[in-house]
């Protein structure tokens, strides 16, 4: 039967954009038209969230000014603090992360305001928010009180210092502040399209980007680098990882990392994460993560030339895994760090979504599938079935 095929909408246009371009092609990934090497090597996070949710670079004073009230909306409501306190220690991080942004309205001045300029102090909020609520429970889990914010603190250097305690080396705070860029938007991928459905149906911009955590909680989503570093642990030895890699492809298993649905060349972002691996880890015993990666890519790749006859190639995932192991953040909190960097990409779609500054978009998103069940059956009564 024509058209009965599952094809997870690839290569379906479904809307026009103007936030982040995604060439898979080319291995080219821009946001608002600026290469993403570029932000990587001049940019902040939050220079790169101002950029996403205005649409251009900020000024001296508008980045200070944007700064500022990131850093002022960071600490969590007396009210959120309790209900995080109340989540039972086994829940997920991200099952807690996208509750507490749930919650988020409960608090919000802006709560029953929907225009441009209310839906943007929203987005500050949830920016500014998600890593406290991130930290704060990585730290409860472990027995230990959450660190208040610090307002001084760059968005990533607040980040660490909440999960440590103690303010972390400068090449630390930029290393993850590179990576959040890194991670900040990326088309319309599950999470981001998800958002952007919920928001077309013009519910809250808190309910499309808990949404949004949800779908990045997935394992073939945000998980994939939590499954990376598992590997690399349970293997935990640099010598075994060729032999590791050859178990993998004789029972057919995919090694989470490598390849991806859009990039056929390799991932740009890997290619920023890879140096920046190596310089994070260039103390043992860390170092061997970073040599456990580089053999695990080198190994795939040759069994896959192999089996498939063409390349693969390594993801961002495959290089975020052991650089957030030697932060000091915990495998299962990977999707959850990941969100929080998301959170500038999910609320600037949203933006976009309620407020286009073009002409052409969905007005609600409501696809069609093609039916394959039964048809015309009979109806047995309950006492005859």
């Amino acid at each position: 039967m024509v058209g009965t095929e599952n094809t997870g909408l690839r290569g379906i246009r479904v809307a026009t954009s103007r936030i982040s371009l995604v060439d898979g092609e080319a291995g080219r990934l821009l946001y608002r038209g600026y290469a993403i090497e570029d932000l990587a090597r001049w940019s902040t996070f939050e220079e790169v969230s101002y950029l996403l949710l205005y649409g251009q670079l900020p000024t001296a004073e508008q980045l200070r000014s944007f700064s500022h009230e990131l850093a002022s909306h960071r600490a969590l409501p007396p009210e959120m603090m309790r209900a995080l306190r109340a989540q039972p220690l086994s829940a997920p991080p991200m099952a807690v992360l996208s509750s507490m942004v749930s919650l988020m309205p409960g608090t919000c001045p802006d709560r029953d305001d929907d225009s441009p300029e209310a839906n943007r102090r929203k987005a500050v909020r949830i920016i500014s928010m998600m890593p406290t609520i991130v930290a704060a429970w990585k730290r409860l889990r472990r027995g230990q009180e959450p660190v208040d914010p610090d307002p001084r603190l760059p968005h990533a250097d607040n980040f660490l210092y909440m999960i440590w305690g103690e303010e972390q080396s400068r090449t630390m705070n930029r290393f993850l502040d590179v990576a959040l860029i890194l991670q900040a938007d990326h088309g319309f991928n599950a999470s981001t399209f998800t958002t952007r459905v919920v928001a077309s149906t013009r519910a809250s911009i808190y309910s499309a980007v808990a949404a949004g955590v949800c779908a990045l909680s997935g394992p073939l989503h945000g998980g994939a680098n939590a499954q990376v570093m598992k590997n690399l642990l349970d293997v935990n030895d640099p010598d075994s990882v060729e032999a590791w890699v050859a178990e993998q492809f004789k029972h057919g298993r995919r090694v989470s990392g490598m390849g991806h649905a859009v990039y056929k060349t390799m991932d740009p972002r890997a290619a920023i994460l890879q140096s920046m691996a190596h310089r994070v880890m260039d103390v043992r015993p860390e170092f061997r993560w970073y040599e456990m990666t580089e053999r695990m890519i080198i190994a795939t790749q040759e069994h896959f030339r192999i089996a498939k006859g063409r390349e693969i190639y390594p993801n961002i995932d495959m290089y975020t895994a052991s650089i957030y192991h030697a932060m000091g953040i915990d495998p299962d909190f990977y999707p959850a760090v990941f969100a929080m960097a998301r959170s500038a990409g999910w609320t600037a779609h949203v933006m976009e979504e309620k407020f286009p500054c073009h002409p052409v978009k969905p007005v609600l998103y409501r696809p069609v599938c093609t039916y394959v069940g039964d048809v015309d059956l009979e109806y047995t009564p309950i006492e005859k079935r």
